[in-house]
């Protein structure tokens, strides 16, 4: 290679546009995750931002508008839950505390031996126990991480509203400083979309209505602590293969041991009948299967995206793996390296067919 004076301004340039951008990836680093999720919500809520726009044609006003509409919506619904999810994990731990398991296993398994059932009421007490002191532990951390909260909250409110308002300056820049050409947009712009729109909708927002339905349950049959319960079953809702059923099955196991046979059976039917559907029904209403993202696949990445990047993990890992597969058909097609070619190459490529 000639390195001469132009190649060496070149590499130059790109030294330092690498380390300033390393230099910015630092500085943005501790609040990383709350620009993610001012993102994530402002996708969710540009269809609302767009149907605003038809009547506010001032795209500020309309901006704060929906900011104002997402943040009541989120805001007030908290103002409420908040005390009450702090009595109700108090009063889970004292439950634990009190709970007589050797009765529970004798209820459920009458006829077997007595070191079975020792052995097992000192396993489920044991677990019971761990769970209620970490979900303790968690509510004691959140108290103490209130003053980053309020500014990762912050930086959510200011990137949830510049993400609205300048979308199309936004959309204009990615694409000012995208490698991939113009004429080959279309192989990766659908695909994309996609798969973001399936992953955010078909799992995030369908899981929550999942979880809520479940809470809805919880309370029409009296179930106690239903609130926690309720944001316990969201999120395994939102879980691929994961789900409500494995908070509301233990709730109707206990109760047919606690001797409410007839409470157990309508609840679980109400469960089998309704949650268990819910999802199907609103995911084929608003999805029509946009991608053909493996049930085990999105487990997987969903998981691992929650051990390595927290709660907002279970949007980033399923999105992370699914482009990646993405990526690979490209690549299986022979279309991946052709993205990156020159505008001049394609065209000649073209012409020569």
């Amino acid at each position: 290679m000639d390195f001469n004076e132009k190649t060496i301004r070149e590499i130059s340039a790109v030294v330092v546009v690498i380390i300033f951008g390393v230099l910015v990836f630092l500085a943005m680093k501790p609040i990383l995750f709350a620009i993610l999720w001012g993102l994530i919500l402002a996708y969710v809520f540009f269809p609302v931002y767009r149907k605003v726009g038809h009547y506010i044609k001032n795209k500020t006003v309309s901006a704060i508008l929906v900011s104002l509409i997402a943040t009541a919506i989120i805001l007030i619904p908290l103002w409420f839950v908040i005390p009450m999810m702090v009595q109700q994990i108090f009063e889970i731990f004292r439950f634990s505390q009190t709970l007589d398991m050797g009765s529970f296993v004798q209820n459920i398994f009458p006829g077997a031996s007595s070191p079975f059932v020792t052995q097992l009421t000192v396993t489920l007490s044991t677990l019971v126990s761990k769970m209620s002191t970490a979900l303790l532990d968690s509510l004691v951390k959140s108290f103490m991480n209130l003053p980053l909260m309020l500014i990762d909250f912050i930086v959510i409110c200011f990137v949830f509203f510049f993400a609205l308002r300048d979308s199309d300056k936004l959309k204009q820049f990615v694409k000012s400083v995208s490698p991939i050409s113009k004429s080959k947009e279309h192989l990766w712009v659908k695909p994309f979309k996609d798969v973001t729109y399936s992953i955010i909708y078909g799992n995030f927002i369908v899981g929550l209505v999942q979880g809520l339905t479940a809470g809805l349950g919880f309370l029409i049959f009296g179930v106690k602590n239903a609130l926690v319960l309720t944001v316990l079953a969201t999120f395994l809702a939102v879980l691929p293969i994961a789900g409500a059923f494995m908070v509301w099955i233990p709730i109707a196991i206990y109760m047919f041991a606690a001797g409410n046979a007839g409470m157990a059976i309508a609840f679980t039917l109400y469960n089998v009948i309704l949650v268990s559907n819910v999802d199907n029904i609103i995911r084929a209403y608003i999805l029509s299967r946009r991608t053909n993202l493996s049930p085990v696949f999105a487990l997987i990445s969903a998981v691992g995206g929650l051990f390595l990047f927290g709660v907002i993990g279970l949007i980033l890992g399923p999105l992370i793996f699914a482009y990646f597969i993405i990526l690979l058909d490209m690549y299986k097609e022979k279309n991946l390296l052709s993205l990156f070619a020159k505008e001049e190459d394609g065209k000649k490529n073209s012409q020569g067919k």
